[in-house]
Protein backbone atom coordinates (compact mmCIF):
# COMPACT_ATOMS: atom_id res chain seq x y z
CA UNK A 1 0.00 0.00 0.00
CA UNK A 2 1.22 3.35 -0.77
CA UNK A 3 1.10 6.14 1.67
CA UNK A 4 -0.83 8.92 1.62
CA UNK A 5 -1.19 11.62 3.82
CA UNK A 6 -4.13 13.45 4.82
CA UNK A 7 -3.91 17.33 5.75
CA UNK A 8 -6.19 16.56 8.53
CA UNK A 9 -6.60 16.04 12.38
CA UNK A 10 -9.94 14.66 11.47
CA UNK A 11 -10.23 10.88 12.27
CA UNK A 12 -13.71 10.40 10.69
CA UNK A 13 -12.05 12.09 7.38
CA UNK A 14 -9.25 9.61 7.57
CA UNK A 15 -11.33 6.80 8.20
CA UNK A 16 -13.79 7.40 5.05
CA UNK A 17 -10.70 8.28 2.83
CA UNK A 18 -8.70 5.61 3.82
CA UNK A 19 -12.04 3.05 2.95
CA UNK A 20 -12.34 4.79 -0.69
CA UNK A 21 -8.58 5.04 -1.86
CA UNK A 22 -7.59 1.48 -0.58
CA UNK A 23 -8.83 -0.24 -3.58
CA UNK A 24 -6.56 1.99 -5.44
CA UNK A 25 -3.59 0.86 -3.64
CA UNK A 26 -3.61 3.97 -0.95
CA UNK A 27 -3.43 3.70 2.53
CA UNK A 28 -4.62 7.04 4.26
CA UNK A 29 -2.57 8.67 7.70
CA UNK A 30 -3.63 11.69 9.02
CA UNK A 31 -1.18 14.37 9.22
CA UNK A 32 -1.26 14.83 12.54
CA UNK A 33 -0.18 10.99 13.52
CA UNK A 34 3.09 11.98 11.29
CA UNK A 35 3.50 15.58 13.52
CA UNK A 36 2.72 17.79 10.73
CA UNK A 37 1.79 21.45 11.83
CA UNK A 38 -0.95 23.05 10.49
CA UNK A 39 -0.91 25.12 7.24
CA UNK A 40 -1.46 28.68 7.09
CA UNK A 41 -4.75 29.64 4.91
CA UNK A 42 -3.99 32.94 3.71
CA UNK A 43 -5.81 33.23 0.40
CA UNK A 44 -9.41 33.89 -0.81
CA UNK A 45 -10.26 30.67 -2.55
CA UNK A 46 -11.07 27.41 -1.58
CA UNK A 47 -8.39 25.85 -4.26
CA UNK A 48 -5.57 28.03 -3.25
CA UNK A 49 -5.75 27.05 0.26
CA UNK A 50 -6.50 23.50 -0.43
CA UNK A 51 -3.15 23.27 -2.45
CA UNK A 52 -1.33 25.26 0.36
CA UNK A 53 -2.12 22.85 2.74
CA UNK A 54 -1.99 19.62 0.28
CA UNK A 55 1.83 20.69 -0.36
CA UNK A 56 2.89 21.63 3.35
CA UNK A 57 1.57 18.27 3.85
CA UNK A 58 3.95 16.68 1.29
CA UNK A 59 7.03 18.50 1.98
CA UNK A 60 6.92 17.61 5.60
CA UNK A 61 6.60 14.13 5.17
CA UNK A 62 7.60 13.05 1.75
CA UNK A 63 4.32 11.51 0.50
CA UNK A 64 1.81 11.97 -1.61
CA UNK A 65 -0.58 14.49 0.38
CA UNK A 66 -4.85 15.21 -0.12
CA UNK A 67 -6.36 17.98 1.42
CA UNK A 68 -9.76 19.65 1.33
CA UNK A 69 -11.35 23.11 1.74
CA UNK A 70 -15.00 23.80 1.72
CA UNK A 71 -17.69 26.12 2.99
CA UNK A 72 -20.69 28.42 1.90
CA UNK A 73 -20.66 30.81 -0.50
CA UNK A 74 -23.89 33.58 -1.18
CA UNK A 75 -24.52 35.42 -4.25
CA UNK A 76 -26.16 38.67 -2.25
CA UNK A 77 -23.35 38.66 -0.02
CA UNK A 78 -21.08 38.55 -3.01
CA UNK A 79 -19.32 34.90 -2.25
CA UNK A 80 -19.45 35.70 1.73
CA UNK A 81 -18.83 33.62 3.79
CA UNK A 82 -16.70 31.53 1.55
CA UNK A 83 -13.58 30.86 2.85
CA UNK A 84 -14.41 32.59 6.23
CA UNK A 85 -17.68 29.63 6.68
CA UNK A 86 -16.38 27.94 10.05
CA UNK A 87 -15.08 31.55 11.26
CA UNK A 88 -17.98 33.68 10.20
CA UNK A 89 -19.10 34.66 13.21
CA UNK A 90 -15.46 35.32 14.10
CA UNK A 91 -16.04 32.91 16.85
CA UNK A 92 -13.37 30.10 17.60
CA UNK A 93 -15.01 27.90 20.02
CA UNK A 94 -13.97 24.02 20.63
CA UNK A 95 -18.01 23.75 21.01
CA UNK A 96 -19.46 23.14 17.16
CA UNK A 97 -22.93 23.29 18.23
CA UNK A 98 -22.46 27.08 19.52
CA UNK A 99 -20.26 27.97 16.44
CA UNK A 100 -22.42 26.72 14.01
CA UNK A 101 -25.02 28.90 15.72
CA UNK A 102 -23.35 31.85 16.01
CA UNK A 103 -22.73 31.42 11.94
CA UNK A 104 -25.97 30.80 11.19
CA UNK A 105 -27.13 34.19 13.30
CA UNK A 106 -24.96 35.80 11.75
CA UNK A 107 -25.71 34.72 8.37
CA UNK A 108 -29.64 35.34 8.46
CA UNK A 109 -29.01 38.52 9.69
CA UNK A 110 -26.82 39.95 6.71
CA UNK A 111 -29.15 38.54 4.53
CA UNK A 112 -32.45 40.38 6.16
CA UNK A 113 -34.23 42.56 3.43
CA UNK A 114 -32.40 40.44 0.73
CA UNK A 115 -34.38 38.41 -2.22
CA UNK A 116 -31.54 36.74 -3.90
CA UNK A 117 -31.14 33.60 -1.18
CA UNK A 118 -29.15 31.81 -4.44
CA UNK A 119 -25.92 29.96 -2.48
CA UNK A 120 -23.98 27.12 -3.05
CA UNK A 121 -21.78 24.73 -0.68
CA UNK A 122 -18.72 24.32 -1.97
CA UNK A 123 -16.10 21.39 -2.08
CA UNK A 124 -12.41 21.38 -3.08
CA UNK A 125 -9.91 18.43 -3.24
CA UNK A 126 -6.19 18.74 -4.22
CA UNK A 127 -4.01 15.65 -4.40
CA UNK A 128 -0.50 16.12 -5.27
CA UNK A 129 2.04 13.48 -5.37
CA UNK A 130 5.15 15.93 -4.40
CA UNK A 131 5.69 19.00 -2.94
CA UNK A 132 6.41 20.37 -5.91
CA UNK A 133 3.67 18.93 -8.39
CA UNK A 134 3.19 20.42 -11.14
CA UNK A 135 0.18 18.71 -12.34
CA UNK A 136 -2.44 18.13 -9.00
CA UNK A 137 -5.21 16.94 -9.08
CA UNK A 138 -7.81 19.44 -8.43
CA UNK A 139 -11.51 18.34 -7.88
CA UNK A 140 -13.67 21.17 -7.00
CA UNK A 141 -17.56 20.68 -7.04
CA UNK A 142 -20.81 22.64 -5.62
CA UNK A 143 -23.86 22.27 -4.34
CA UNK A 144 -26.73 24.83 -5.17
CA UNK A 145 -29.30 25.49 -2.99
CA UNK A 146 -31.12 28.98 -1.24
CA UNK A 147 -31.01 30.54 2.54
CA UNK A 148 -33.88 30.39 4.32
CA UNK A 149 -34.86 32.22 7.19
CA UNK A 150 -35.92 29.16 9.90
CA UNK A 151 -34.02 26.36 10.40
CA UNK A 152 -35.55 23.05 9.09
CA UNK A 153 -33.99 19.45 10.05
CA UNK A 154 -32.33 17.65 12.47
CA UNK A 155 -29.45 16.01 10.60
CA UNK A 156 -26.25 17.49 9.48
CA UNK A 157 -23.94 20.24 10.55
CA UNK A 158 -22.99 23.86 10.06
CA UNK A 159 -25.15 25.49 7.62
CA UNK A 160 -27.26 22.83 7.02
CA UNK A 161 -30.47 23.79 8.27
CA UNK A 162 -30.57 26.88 6.37
CA UNK A 163 -29.36 25.58 3.24
CA UNK A 164 -32.85 24.43 1.08
CA UNK A 165 -32.34 22.53 -1.86
CA UNK A 166 -35.05 23.12 -4.49
CA UNK A 167 -34.74 19.81 -6.56
CA UNK A 168 -35.12 18.04 -3.35
CA UNK A 169 -37.86 20.30 -1.79
CA UNK A 170 -35.91 20.44 1.77
CA UNK A 171 -32.71 22.05 3.80
CA UNK A 172 -29.13 19.70 3.51
CA UNK A 173 -30.66 19.19 7.47
CA UNK A 174 -33.69 17.60 6.25
CA UNK A 175 -31.79 14.61 4.79
CA UNK A 176 -30.57 11.58 6.09
CA UNK A 177 -26.72 11.48 5.72
CA UNK A 178 -26.96 8.87 3.19
CA UNK A 179 -29.22 10.75 1.15
CA UNK A 180 -26.54 13.90 1.30
CA UNK A 181 -23.91 11.42 0.18
CA UNK A 182 -25.37 11.19 -2.98
CA UNK A 183 -25.69 14.67 -3.44
CA UNK A 184 -23.77 16.88 -1.48
CA UNK A 185 -20.74 18.76 -2.84
CA UNK A 186 -18.07 16.78 -0.91
CA UNK A 187 -19.61 13.52 -2.69
CA UNK A 188 -19.52 14.79 -6.20
CA UNK A 189 -16.03 16.45 -5.65
CA UNK A 190 -14.79 13.05 -4.48
CA UNK A 191 -16.16 11.28 -7.58
CA UNK A 192 -14.50 13.67 -9.63
CA UNK A 193 -11.06 12.72 -7.47
CA UNK A 194 -11.32 9.37 -7.65
CA UNK A 195 -12.48 9.19 -11.71
CA UNK A 196 -9.07 11.04 -11.79
CA UNK A 197 -6.93 8.86 -10.32
CA UNK A 198 -8.49 5.97 -12.34
CA UNK A 199 -7.14 7.73 -15.14
CA UNK A 200 -3.60 8.29 -13.88
CA UNK A 201 -3.62 4.47 -13.91
CA UNK A 202 -5.30 3.33 -10.46
CA UNK A 203 -7.96 0.22 -9.83
CA UNK A 204 -11.52 1.12 -9.58
CA UNK A 205 -12.85 2.44 -6.36
CA UNK A 206 -16.67 1.43 -4.78
CA UNK A 207 -19.02 4.23 -5.48
CA UNK A 208 -17.80 7.34 -3.80
CA UNK A 209 -21.36 8.73 -2.97
CA UNK A 210 -20.49 6.71 -0.03
CA UNK A 211 -18.69 8.96 1.59
CA UNK A 212 -19.65 9.98 4.40
CA UNK A 213 -20.02 13.68 5.37
CA UNK A 214 -17.75 15.49 8.20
Amino acid sequence: MKEVVLATGNAGKVKEFDRLLAPLGFKVIAQTDLGVTEAEEPYLTFVENALTKARHASQQTNRPALADDSGLCVAALGGAPGVQSARYAGLFLDDRAQRDTANNQKLIQALVNQNDRRAWFVACLVWVEHPDDPLPIIAQSTWAGQIVDTAQGHYGFGYDPHFYIPTLFKTAASITPEEKNRYSHRAQATALLIDELMVRGFSTPPSAASIVAT
